[in-house]
């Protein structure tokens, strides 16, 4: 969220910490490539690690600790590089366009060069500090933070799949960068004019020079409502140097990557009936710092009833939205790009109802990614649908702020940071109380959720906080939720002043957990909750914490059936536990061990790591070298597991012929000398039944499970998109 500080004076709930206790942030280790996981928006682009890319540079991370360069980025690990030193890029689809998530250090900008299959463009990556290194000192516990920013480029070439492009600082280059990510996409030709519009160019708008475009949009904007037209704005970046009104008018660009408009604040509404369209184009602000008393955002205000924002791509103001000044209703913002805003990147700002927020994509927000915060005014009846959220600093991934009767589902939130966790429900912020019934289905959250600085215990991937006063009165329904890889507890239940309020009316089913640092469930507050079908593991303490506070209180009790992997309670209220400092949960058998657990090959085509095999995404895969059998593909379960069965799968899409794969499974107790459990033989994959191949085994304890392919009828590589060890 953009708060206020009274609005962020709640935070430091101080009573609730134990006095004397420090948690310990999960430790670093060796970089390799992260879990992935799948749900969320669906992009135009597809993403490739820095750190699962060849590179001469260094490796940053894993690393949790609030404050540090690889705590924001994805997957908590980067590559630095500096002159003479590179991170190159294998084209997992083809692309003729690169979107760099890159560091520099504080007060240096510049450039780093591009190359295409071993060419360099005569255009590099133009890169800066100067939206970096953020300090917001009126919110307790905030460090420096938002180190990253993003640059893009356009090749001038398509590059096909396979292709290499390296990212380099070379002689002349910033001395020093540290690369996340890249996205590479392949762009279409800019649009064109729509028939029967009137372009922004007509009424004296100039592209690309350093004249003030405001007054020509202003006159386009009225001439086009006046007479029931579209407003274009052709390719080229148009200065707005004040904010625009708009009502009942539709504008469009010639796409995200043509049409930039350059301001603070493009659109600012103190009333409006509705019918706004905004399609296609950029917003590059140039909010270098947070002041929540200036609306630095690419739409502030109203939109009224039954507007659109759609294709836009905003980078770099304080907020992408900001809705308040009135009701919106039926207002739909989807497949939008949010990127580098010094606070949230959409915030419903009370009085927005029967509205939706679908396929957007959004990272690197300085607070919540999207935030429905019924201020005033219940947000109520909106949607929130196959979003993706990644790295939000200082809050959450997903926050509902009070309100009635909204939905969240199917959305991706991941690698949230100090301050919030990954879906926050909650009383707060004055907020209009819930109500109704509020549904989160089908939703991923994979490592969110952070270490509090101010209470020095871990908020949650799913939190539920009744801070203001009891969540009561309303039916909150959790259907379908992943936690993956939590650093801390993967559910939380909380009373953030600290004052026992009640939390009731919340049915939690079907949940995975795979992966917590700490438990599974989290409770500091009394109330009732019903949990059912919860199947976890590996869980780094105990399946439970139950302690209220004020210790008087009773503790929160819980209901439900068909709960495994997440047996134990937290005996010890007077302190908390390091995370995975806690005896290893017992497998359930047939449960998959080797999701999540760190993945080594032999060899692996840029864009495909060895990661990608057991990420739970069935789409995303692993392929050895080409051409160079034999190869290997080995999990490490983390201790000897007893196992019965290995499933090995390859995307469902029938674009992938049928094929057989020559394999053999062995096993190991201490990763040095492996033992054969099922000899050489040919796997058949038929897309027809699902890509899937099976084998059983006389059950047996190994730590280590090894693939050895020496061939493949369908491609001269190891394939496989998901390597599944079951427990016996």
């Amino acid at each position: 969220m953009s708060p206020t500080p009274r609005r962020r004076a709640a935070l430091l709930a101080v009573a609730l910490a134990a006095s004397g206790f420090t948690v310990l942030a999960p430790p670093a280790s060796a970089a390799t490539c992260p879990t992935t996981a799948s749900g969320g928006a669906s992009v135009p682009f597809r993403t490739v690690e820095a750190e699962c890319s060849a590179t001469n540079g260094s490796a940053v991370g894993p690393d949790y600790t609030q404050a540090s360069i690889a705590s924001e980025a994805s997957g908590r690990q980067a590559v630095r590089i500096g002159t003479g030193q590179y991170v190159e890029f294998t084209l997992p689809a083809a692309a003729n366009s690169i979107n760099v998530h890159y560091n520099l250090p504080d007060g240096s900008s510049g450039r780093l060069s591009v190359y295409v299959n071993g060419t360099k463009l005569g255009s590099g990556l133009s890169v800066t500090s100067r939206y970096s290194y953020v300090d917001t000192p009126w919110i307790p516990g905030a460090k420096t933070h938002h180190f990253f920013d993003d640059a893009r480029l356009l090749f001038g070439q398509n590059a096909s799949a396979g292709a290499k492009v390296r990212v380099a600082a070379d002689s002349g280059d910033v001395g020093q960068a540290t690369i996340d990510l890249a996205d590479f996409e392949q762009v279409g030709g800019a649009g064109t004019k729509p028939a029967n519009a009137l372009s922004v160019t007509d009424y004296g708008a100039t592209a690309n020079d350093s004249s003030d475009d405001s007054q020509a949009f202003r006159t386009g904007l009225s001439a086009a409502r006046s007479q029931g037209r579209e407003l274009w704005v052709p390719q080229g970046r148009f200065e707005i140097g004040s904010a625009l009104q708009i009502d009942q008018t539709t504008v469009r660009g010639a796409g995200p990557w043509y049409t930039v408009l350059h301001g603070n604040n493009i659109f600012n509404n103190g009333s409006a009936s509705g019918n706004i369209k905004l399609y296609d184009f950029a917003v590059f602000g140039d909010v270098t710092e947070r002041n929540d008393g200036s609306p630095d955002n690419a739409f502030h205000g109203v939109l009224g009833n039954g507007s659109v924002v759609s294709g836009l791509w905003i980078q770099d103001t304080k907020c992408g939205l900001w809705l308040m000044n009135g009701a919106s209703s039926n207002v739909t913002i989807e497949n939008n790009r949010i990127l580098d805003t010094q606070a949230d990147g959409v915030n419903f700002d009370g009085a927005v109802t029967n509205s939706t927020l679908r396929n957007n994509y959004l990272r690197n927000n300085g607070d919540d990614g999207l935030a429905l915060w019924s201020n005033g005014q219940a947000d109520s009846g909106n949607s929130l649908v196959n979003n993706t959220v990644v790295q939000p600093n200082l809050a959450n991934g997903i926050a509902l702020y009070g309100g009635s009767n909204n939905t969240v589902s199917g959305n991706l939130v991941q690698d949230t940071n100090a301050l919030g966790g990954g879906y926050l429900v909650a009383n707060r912020f004055n907020s209009v109380p819930l109500s109704g019934t509020v549904t989160l289905s089908n939703n991923t959250a994979l490592r969110a959720g952070a270490l509090d600085p101010n209470w020095q215990f871990g908020v949650g991937a799913l939190w539920f906080d009744a801070r203001d006063q009891a969540i009561t009165g309303v039916t909150i329904r959790v259907t379908g939720f992943t936690a993956i890889q939590s650093p801390y507890e993967a559910i939380q239940f909380i009373d953030g002043n600290g004052a026992g309020k009640p939390i009731q009316g919340i049915t939690i089913d079907g949940v995975t957990v795979q992966g917590a640092g700490t438990f599974v469930v989290q409770s500091q507050t009394q109330g009732s909750v019903s949990i059912s079908n919860l199947t976890a593991s590996g869980v780094g303490v105990t399946g439970t914490y139950n302690c209220p506070y004020p210790t008087s209180i009773p503790r929160m009790t819980f209901t439900g059936s068909g709960n495994s992997g997440w047996t134990g309670t937290w005996s010890d209220c007077s302190t908390w536990p390091a995370p995975n400092s806690g005896p290893q949960q017992p497998q359930q058998p047939g449960s998959n061990i080797a999701r999540g657990k760190a993945i080594s090959a032999s060899s692996s085509q840029g864009g495909f790591p060895p990661s990608n095999a057991n990420d739970g995404d069935a789409n995303s895969y692993w392929e050895s070298a080409n051409n160079a059998f034999p190869q290997t593909l080995t999990v490490d379960l983390g201790t000897a597991s007893s196992i019965n069965k290995v499933t090995l799968r390859l995307p469902p899409s029938s674009a992938w012929g049928s094929r057989t794969q020559t394999v053999t499974i062995s096993g190991s107790t201490d990763g040095g000398s492996y033992t054969t459990l099922v000899g050489s033989r040919g796997y058949s994959f038929d897309p027809a039944s699902g890509n899937t191949a099976s084998v059983s085994f006389t059950t047996t304890s190994q730590r280590f499970v090894r693939l050895t392919f020496t061939g493949n009828t369908g491609w001269p590589a190891g394939q496989v998109s998901e390597f599944e060890v079951a427990a016996a």
